[in-house]
């Protein structure tokens, strides 16, 4: 996103995670579980757990809810198996899009995605087609106001790969995917709070869409974001209000 309309667009996507919070539970319980079965239920050594349980408590997940899906996924308790699937494709003047799934039916899940895509003025791709223009990397994103030396000072130290401030005053510090929980602990260690903080897929480079294109590009990503399946839509579109 690019600095103008990155703190508008963030602002927007937590909008829309508050209204729909029984959506979010269940995104959060469908990470739980995958981190849990692929890495074990031991916090101390599942880094991708830890992060899908602190998003739990940022949800306010109940706790027992949390550790249900965690024994439902080691075998303790029997459950849904989800498997995780990524979709590529191209949104409105050829934006990059990438979706990120987890599903206990793939057959069901691509369907559904390929015609969000085909009715709402995108195109699915295949497998690569768009994922070489973005970065798994972490990112963490402070409001404007928040001082700029000390969130540099505090993440360089912590061994964070670049901070930047967009035009709208919004500082964004970007860290190498293994180093994402070192930075985000120093940072809020230092009283320093991130309004965002995750590991996500960064685009390298933005395309701007206003007008008619931004309002499109809006509603295909309001639609590939509400299906039932979906964990997280990624895209370089930088929509201007």
């Amino acid at each position: 996103m690019a600095g103008h309309s990155k703190w508008a667009n963030i602002q927007h996507r937590k909008g829309r995670q508050d209204e729909k919070r029984g959506k979010v539970w269940t995104r959060v319980i469908r990470e739980i579980m995958v981190a849990a079965r692929q890495g074990g239920a031991d916090l101390s050594i599942n880094p991708r757990l830890r992060l899908a349980v602190e998003k739990a408590k940022a949800a306010n997940l109940p706790a027992d809810t949390v550790k249900r899906n965690i024994d439902k996924a080691t075998g303790n308790l029997e459950g849904v198996n989800y498997e995780e699937i990524r979709y590529e494709g191209y949104g409105i003047a050829g934006a990059a899009i990438i979706v990120d799934t987890m599903t206990d039916n793939r057959v069901r899940t691509v369907a559904e995605v390929r015609h969000a895509f085909s009715k709402y003025g995108g195109n699915m791709g295949t497998e690569g087609s768009v994922a070489f223009q973005f970065k798994h990397c972490g990112q963490l994103i402070f409001a404007p106001g928040t001082s700029e030396d000390r969130i540099m000072e505090v993440a360089l130290e912590a061994g964070a790969e670049d901070v930047l401030t967009g035009d709208d005053g919004a500082i964004e510090v970007l860290t190498a995917y293994a180093g994402f929980e070192a930075v985000k602990n120093a940072l809020e260690a230092a009283g320093l709070k991130p309004e965002v903080a995750e590991v996500t897929m960064r685009p390298e480079n933005t395309i701007e869409l206003a007008g008619e294109d931004a309002a499109k590009m809006q509603k295909l990503l309001d639609i590939l974001e509400d299906l039932e399946d979906v964990q997280d839509v990624f895209h370089n579109a930088a929509i201007s209000e």
